[in-house]
């Protein structure tokens, strides 16, 4: 390595580099029929030369594909996606299991979709000693602003316009709760996990049959949120 490429000023241009790479692909989520260079260029506010460079190097990583004069996001995202859900599976799987006994009710992480519309079940615990309690299946999807876990999601991302109150408002307690949202009769309570100060992706939650006393659920999700999100 050059000295040159240990000085501050090769840091900040490649840290730079790194931010608008990212900046594209964030602008190509939100289009997913695909943008021209031109157009990307206009919403990144930066010259398509520059823009046709970056998607060079997000296309050899499979970020980035293009269709015909149009891009989109690659299959490279899909690949990390499913590489993140398998490490945040694997690292929730114990606490998971944990806040499912301590609370006596199913337990369960939900995850943003790419799309960011739609929030997915990952992994499922159930209580081991129970005898009623609510079925989840991984893969169940919802809308991700409706139930605890989609509001609790959106709760520690940054706001955004017309959001629902519920979910200012978990964003003010640090969880969410919801009754008959997704499940007449279902009761359910969901923590952000958050990393690293970044926008969160998932939560953590449990759903029960009825209304239970949410100042003895609450501090246990939280709990499991902040166990997950170390463990990550």
């Amino acid at each position: 390595m050059t000295t040159d490429e240990q000085s501050p000023a090769a840091f900040t241009a490649g840290s730079k580099t790194i931010d608008t790479g990212l900046r594209l692909l964030e602008i190509l989520k939100e289009h997913p029929d695909g943008l021209t260079i031109t157009e990307l260029a206009q919403r990144a506010g930066i010259h398509r030369n520059a823009v046709s460079r970056h998607l060079v190097a997000l296309g050899n990583h499979r970020l980035a594909a293009r269709i015909g004069n149009r891009y989109t996001l690659g299959l490279g995202i899909v690949e990390l996606n499913a590489a993140v859900q398998h490490r945040l599976r694997s690292a929730a799987s114990a606490a998971l299991q944990v806040l499912a006994d301590a609370c006596n009710a199913t337990a369960f992480i939900t995850v943003l979709d790419i799309d960011e519309s739609q929030a997915v079940v990952l992994t499922v615990a159930e209580p081991r000693v129970s005898q009623i309690h609510v079925g989840y299946r991984a893969g169940t999807r919802h809308p991700a602003d409706r139930g605890a876990s989609g509001i609790a999601i959106l709760a520690g991302r940054p706001p955004l316009p017309g959001e629902r109150p519920a979910i200012a408002q978990a964003r003010a307690t640090g969880y969410a709760v919801t009754a008959g949202e997704l499940q007449p009769g279902a009761w359910g309570v969901a923590a952000p996990i958050t990393t690293a100060r970044r926008p969160a992706g998932a939560s953590v939650g449990v759903v029960t049959i009825g209304v239970r006393d949410e100042n003895e659920i609450a501090p246990l999700v939280l709990g499991a949120a902040t166990e997950i999100a170390r463990l990550l």
